[in-house]
């Protein structure tokens, strides 16, 4: 499997995605320039932490006009995988690719600390190597994590299973004491309604490996893996590939 890794100007979690996908997962990983145009090469974008553009204005919003932006967008409609972690959720909200937006937290303290995350929906590319009510040990790093949306698409994200983490306490309890941040109903990830981007707050990167305190990361990372893996496996079941296509 191939994952693009985006690189805008001030993005700083590019080094820790790719060596955990690279070294951690033995996969393949390139570093994507924020204006690059062709992403037909990846099997997963990975839009990583950081400071896009300094965060001016606010998180995200000039990072959302870059080339590569484009490109992400078609890629998302052809089906592709998109993974955005902290400011790259941030992109995604600010590009409509994800519902919502991420705010100032609500105590307006930066926080890296580690965090508990219920798996609320186990059957999505990113957490098939999960199971449902699982915690997972996480770790944030960010001052504009508090996920707001207004009620109706509250109840749609519900409705529709695309809530995929909450924060939680140890014992998978989502509770106020729980909430990092002041997201509105503990969300730490949610997806898409077709369920192929996933945007989250918490950094799997820096969880890959015992070393760094915890692996937990990993099982998202293996997820994508497994499910890409099934889809090239499907398709060249269903009929042979055509002249051209990438295997």
């Amino acid at each position: 499997m191939r994952f693009g890794i985006v690189v805008f100007p001030g993005t700083w979690s590019d080094g820790d995605c790719h060596y955990a996908v690279r070294d951690v997962l033995g996969q393949d990983a390139s570093y994507v320039w924020h204006k690059e145009r062709d992403l037909s090469p990846y099997d997963c974008m990975i839009l990583p932490g950081g400071f896009s553009y300094g965060d001016y204005l606010r998180a995200g919003a000039i990072a959302r006009f870059s080339p590569v932006m484009g490109a992400v967008e078609a890629y998302v409609q052809a089906g592709g995988l998109v993974l955005g972690i902290c400011n790259g959720f941030q992109i995604l909200c600010e590009a409509g690719l994800l519902p919502g937006a991420l705010t100032r937290n609500h105590h307006l303290q930066y926080r890296c600390q580690w965090t508990h995350l219920r798996v609320e929906n186990a059957d999505s590319p990113f957490t098939n190597t999960c199971t449902p009510g699982q915690v997972l040990r996480v770790p944030i790093s960010h001052g504009e994590g508090c996920y707001y949306a207004d009620a109706a698409t509250l109840r749609e994200l519900n409705a529709r299973g695309q809530v995929i983490f909450r924060y939680c306490d140890p014992s998978g309890d989502i509770t106020p004491g729980a909430n990092p941040n002041g997201s509105l109903e503990n969300i730490a990830g949610i997806t898409n309604t077709r369920g192929n981007v996933l945007g989250m707050m918490p950094h799997p990167e820096r969880c890959c490996e015992g070393l760094l305190g915890g692996a937990d990361g990993r099982l998202i990372f293996e997820s994508m893996v497994s499910f890409a893996t099934g889809r090239r496996t499907g398709l060249s079941a269903a009929a042979p590939p055509r002249s051209g296509a990438r295997s």
